[in-house]
């Protein structure tokens, strides 16, 4: 063990009272201020009319964001010296995709997620992270300086520039759902809210380009922000409503698919309302873990194909009716494709499509259709129902001797998870293996389950603890992923927050091993545990055996100082329950 604890964090500034917003349940279910499209309206007035910085500012306080993260740099200064003088709390990271991940994480917890850089280096160092938070609907704000308007005369070769000045915004296009330069006092302040408003409607990123000369320039008309509404079409509503209804009503054995869209937008309750009132059982998908209580009597478990329980995908496979609420129908959450769904058996609702088998609806939104099932009086069959049968690893038992596997691994952390803790796993077998985990409470499970991109889990874990500090993150990395972003711990060490970050050392990136075998997969060994010396504190652990394990996940939960992080030593061929499953089920296609 090494190391010392952390500092106490700065206490944060309490927002003045113009600028607070009612408290409510936020789109994930949580308590937090309001990210709706109803947030509260900016007050312009004569000679206080707003600048541009100065309404954005105000603009993500009414949707909820008390917290911005980022890295600092000469053409976004000015900005930053307007968000060190509002109640925001800026969050520096040590890396522009660190803060990308850390925003992503917030926004999955909180409902919308900010970060803020410089101009190219900055910004394009993002696009990975915000690449993922577009493709796995997360809605981060992505504030970027910029060279001053003024600056651009006889276009120089200013530094940080690539090609033309709006090569980083044509960039941006392609990896969010809307954008802007506000460059003109004209447009500025309707474009903040379009954009704002479309990451809050459509749960994906957009991209605010700010430059420098504009951060202080003052609207030329008084501006209040417009509050729209996106109600479904009435007739194609109730149409579909009913078709469902008779469809899930006519059914032996249906079954509830819930997909991560039950995240973004909230859905939780009138999903669980559904299947209680007519006693449906519910899986999930993997990027859709945690959408509900894994505890819950209706719950089946992690429906994706091959990797997923034997008896979970008989269940879901052999249903005369799947309703698939917010589901993203990808390789990763179908067992790289090894489901089985027939469509023409299929309630098919997400934020962009609705099909019911083979008849499409237009103009439906996923809430209202979800909310109107939920409302909905079916006559349901009589059918026994199965039970929930828990997890595979909840038969752990410590063998103190015996070196780790990865499934032991994953029995005694199954044994160690509460109310209050959150698994944020990063990809390869640290997220196929927390299939099999048993998550206690709501949203309490992230991952890059989709996008799969490598290093997430480290710097989510300081976005977890940001939006909310009561929340303890334990995190699942490979030793390979920990290479690429792990440094974040120190951001957690100046922070005071407590993860508990486990590090699956297997010398090399196993699944690519366990697809194709070559020195091209092997990774140098660090001393992990050794972290702590590094970074001037939290606790490190260096662990071969269970008996090591059991003794350092006990210490790891008493230190709520800092954070704790466990260098776990296992063979390079060693996998997880779930790729084994899959591994076993492809073979006989193959």
């Amino acid at each position: 063990m090494a190391g010392k604890t952390a500092t106490n964090p700065k206490k944060r500034a309490e927002p003045s009272t113009s600028s607070k917003v009612s408290k409510q349940k936020n789109t994930n279910g949580k308590a937090s201020k309001s990210a709706s499209a109803g947030a509260k309206k900016a007050k312009p007035s004569g000679d206080e009319q707003h600048t541009i910085g100065g309404y954005l500012i105000d603009r993500l306080q009414a949707y909820g964001v008390d917290d911005v993260f980022g890295i600092p740099g000469d053409f976004v200064l000015n900005f930053y010296g307007m968000l060190e003088e509002s109640p925001i709390r800026v969050v520096g990271t040590t890396r522009e995709d660190n803060a990308g991940y850390a925003a992503d994480a917030y926004a999955r917890v909180h409902g919308l997620g900010a970060v803020c850089v410089t101009y190219c280096v900055g910004g394009l160092s993002l696009c990975n992270s915000i690449a993922g938070a577009f493709a796995e609907k997360s809605p981060v704000v992505v504030i970027s300086g910029a060279p001053g308007v003024d600056e651009r005369t006889s276009d120089p070769l200013l530094h940080h520039r690539v090609r033309d000045f709006d090569t980083q915004r044509q960039v941006f296009e392609k990896i969010t759902v809307a954008n802007a330069s506000l460059d003109d006092p004209l447009t500025a302040f309707r474009e903040i809210d379009r954009c704002l408003e479309a990451a809050v409607r459509y749960k994906r990123p957009v991209f605010l380009e700010l430059p420098r000369d504009r951060v202080e320039t003052k609207a030329l008309y008084p501006h209040v922000p417009l509050s729209r509404t996106h109600p479904s079409d009435a007739a194609a509503l109730s149409e579909a409503l009913d078709e469902a209804a008779e469809m899930i009503a006519g059914a032996s054995q249906p079954v509830i698919l819930a997909g991560v869209e039950t995240h973004r937008f909230g859905l939780r309750e009138p999903v669980l309302e559904f299947a209680e009132r007519n006693s449906i059982p519910v899986c999930s998908t993997l990027l859709g873990k945690s959408v509900v209580s894994e505890k819950h009597p209706l719950y089946l478990g992690v429906y994706e194909g091959a990797m997923g329980r034997a008896s979970v995908r008989e269940y879901v496979e052999g249903s005369d009716c799947v309703i698939l609420l917010g589901c993203f129908m990808t390789d990763i959450n179908l067992g790289i494709y090894t489901a089985r769904l027939d469509p023409g058996r299929c309630v098919y609702a997400t934020s962009e499509k609705l099909r019911i088998s083979h008849h499409h609806f237009h103009d439906v939104e996923l809430s209202d259709f979800v909310s109107g099932l939920a409302e909905a009086d079916l006559k349901m069959k009589k059918r026994k129902l199965p039970k929930n049968e828990g997890s595979p690893l909840d038969s752990y038992e410590i063998s103190p001797d015996a070196n780790v596997t990865v499934r032991q691994l994953f029995g005694r952390i199954n044994a160690m998870l509460d109310e209050k803790m959150v698994v944020v796993a990063d990809v390869g077998d640290s997220l196929f293996g927390s299939v099999d985990l048993s998550i206690h409470q709501h949203t309490e499970f992230l991952s890059p389950a989709y996008y799969t991109s490598m290093g997430f889990a480290v710097p989510a874990s300081v976005g977890v603890q940001v939006a909310d500090r009561s929340l303890r993150p334990l995190v699942l990395v490979g030793d390979g992923a920990f290479q690429m972003t792990g440094q974040e711990l120190s951001t957690s060490l100046k922070l005071g927050f407590n993860p508990i970050v486990v590090v699956l050392n297997n010398h090399g990136y196993t699944t690519e091993r366990f697809l194709q075998e070559g020195p091209f997969n092997d990774i140098p060994d660090w001393a992990y545990h050794r972290m702590p010396d590094l970074l001037g504190g939290g606790w490190g652990f260096e662990i071969r055996t269970e008996g090591e394990l059991d003794q350092a996940l006990k210490a790891a939960m008493a230190n709520e100082d800092a954070f704790s992080i466990l260098n776990v030593h296992l063979k390079p061929d060693d996998v997880s329950p779930a790729l084994t499953r899959l591994a076993e089920r492809m073979s006989k296609q193959v």
